[in-house]
């Protein structure tokens, strides 16, 4: 079908092109008929137009309108003209197209919701209809962002010398934390292929291979349990380097983040970066991913509840756990009801309950009456405590109990209103030194904090013989806001110590060289010292946006169940396919 091409964008036009006849090509945004002038807002992906028929003066022109509606896309030509009463809210608004022809290039059907940033259309509909849902501009805007970030990333590593290299989408499954999504092989039946949870093995043999750097955008996948950050399939700037130790990794994406900011956002970061310890992470914010725009620290209080009268807190330091707490500012005027929504709170992160003391005029609250007047003395010199706070204490094991305050911490920042003071505050954190392991009791074994290729720091390989949970890993990761954008490690690079953790994690010698044997291998035959990081781009991309969804920086997300409501993936398939690669389905 032919039509008149446009010669102009849309959102391109402004008082420049006053006087000049223009061609146009979008969607009809919206249609209004005053009687004396008909107005249609024609809309591109790069801005929105006043389009102006005058029915006295083009009576053909204002009959063939009428049966224009949202979202035609249409042809029109006319002649562009300062607009009388301004809108200073579009950059378009000094500037109107007084109409001379206007085509219909293809009608729509009445939308199933209005194609506008502030629709109330819940999002189950807006996934089905994902391609109008991609037409409103706030969304738009979104992936014009992400775009900009894939050339910034594209330039800044081909300037830093990385080599763009692609790694395979098929690969072997190999036990590196979630669950792989697999893929049937038609020619070896009974055989399946693994798609990628990231591309860990094949960027560490390019390293062996002597590419010395690599950087690659690539798609990965887990089959985990989602939410609003994580989708089962996601994208990461993947990146590896050769002769490097920690602190050179850490100082090149530094700079990456800095420029980003700067070009994308025209804010300055500043470098280097805070650096904090896994173990003061969760000391004094309660995570691994600590959000440092606003105070209200935890305080660790086993030294002044070490002769409690009560039950709980002597239970917790015979066992060796930890009692620790925070103060919420005039946070005394919490009711009962806001209390035990805040204790149900914690409960789902593992906490038995919310201990609590109001500092009004006298002191009260659950556990007022077993605590002494030297141990209240002892709280106000070491945590500030001041009239009109409220102190939250939780008592559990380590990890438990400053967890479980991490969250409340979190959810008190936002009810209180903290969250959005500090919206606009970007405060990046490299969080280092993590254990090497974690134990866990299911299956009775170590497994490895960030994954089996992370080598631990020089000064605990005698740690991996006498005490393997006390090793620290040579691992970072990258925290915006409470939010890891990213993390890596420098890796192992030689074959022995990368059996040993292996044995640690409990694979024998036969299972590791079933499941990583090519990596041994070639781990023989001269690797460089190594290390790299993976990003996530798609969380990146929500920090530039300030959205908390990441369903909206990726096209065609799945939903929290991993379903796909337009095209309503998974499926099921037809017997024929099912037999030709020799599976059969279990009820």
């Amino acid at each position: 079908m032919s039509f008149v091409k446009r010669n102009v964008r849309c959102g391109k036009l402004n008082a420049q092109n006053i006087g000049e006849e223009v061609i146009l090509n979008g969607w009809v945004a919206s249609n209004r008929n005053l009687g004396g002038l008909i107005f249609i807002d024609l809309r591109d992906r790069f801005g929105l137009v006043q389009l102006v028929i005058r029915p006295d003066e083009k009576p053909a022109l204002a009959e063939k309108s009428k049966s224009i509606r949202s979202e035609f896309v249409i042809s029109a030509i006319g002649v562009v003209r300062k607009r009388e009463s301004p809108n200073a809210k579009i950059p378009t608004g000094e500037i109107e197209v007084i109409l001379t022809q206007i085509d219909v290039i293809s009608p729509s059907e009445l939308p199933i919701f209005e194609v506008e940033d502030d629709t109330n259309a819940n999002e189950e509909l807006r996934l089905k209809y994902r391609y109008l849902d991609l037409r409103r501009p706030t969304l738009q805007n979104k992936f014009l962002v992400r775009n900009h970030l894939y050339q910034i990333a594209h330039k800044f590593f081909f300037e830093n010398e990385f080599v763009e290299i692609e790694t395979p989408v098929l690969m072997k499954s190999t036990p590196e934390g979630a669950r792989d999504f697999l893929v049937p092989s038609r020619i070896h039946k009974g055989s399946f292929y693994a798609l990628p949870q990231s591309p860990q093995i094949y960027k560490q043999i390019l390293m062996v291979s002597g590419f010395d750097r690599y950087m690659q955008i690539v798609k990965c996948f887990r089959d985990e349990d989602l939410r609003s950050d994580r989708q089962p399939e996601f994208t990461q700037i993947d990146c590896e380097l050769s002769f490097v130790e920690q602190n050179d990794i850490l100082e090149i994406f530094e700079q990456f983040f800095k420029l980003v900011w700067q070009e994308i956002l025209n804010v300055e970061v500043q470098t280097p970066f805070p650096r904090m310890s896994y173990k003061e992470a969760m000391e004094i914010y309660g995570s691994d991913k600590p959000d440092t725009r606003f105070d209200m620290k935890i305080s660790l209080l086993n030294d002044i509840f070490s002769n409690s009268e009560f039950k709980v807190f002597q239970e917790t330091i015979a066992s060796e756990g930890t009692i620790a707490g925070i103060v919420v500012k005039n946070g005394a005027e919490y009711s009962r009801k806001q209390i035990d929504t805040l204790t149900e709170y914690v409960k789902k992160y593992g906490a038995k309950g919310l201990a609590y003391l109001k500092f009004g005029d006298e002191i009260s609250g659950s556990i007022a009456k077993f605590v002494t007047p030297e141990e209240i003395e002892k709280l106000t010199q070491k945590i500030n405590i001041q009239k009109n706070d409220i102190l939250f204490i939780i008592s559990d094991k380590w990890t438990r109990a400053l967890t479980a305050l991490g969250a409340l911490r979190l959810e008190i920042a936002r009810q209180s209103g903290i969250m959005e003071q500090v919206k606009n505050q970007y405060n990046f954190l490299w969080v280092i030194d993590f254990p090497l392991f974690e134990y866990d009791e299911d299956s009775n074994r170590f497994v490895a904090m960030h994954h089996p290729f992370t080598a631990p720091k020089s000064e605990d390989i005698e740690m991996l013989d006498i005490n393997p949970g006390k090793a620290r890993a040579i691992a970072h990761d990258i925290v915006l806001n409470g939010v890891e954008i990213g993390g890596g490690s420098v890796r192992i690079h030689d074959s022995n110590v990368q059996k040993k953790m292996f044995s640690l994690m409990g694979l024998s010698d036969e299972e590791a060289q079933d499941k990583f044997g090519f990596l041994l291998q070639a781990l023989k035959f001269g690797a460089p010292p190594h290390g790299g990081i993976a990003l996530g781009l798609d969380r990146i991309v929500m920090s530039l946006t300030g959205t908390e969804n990441i369903r909206d920086v990726i096209a065609f997300p799945k939903t929290t169940s991993g379903m796909s409501l337009m095209d309503s993936a998974p499926s099921s398939v037809s017997q024929e396919q099912l037999k030709e690669l020799g599976i059969a389905v279990a009820k």
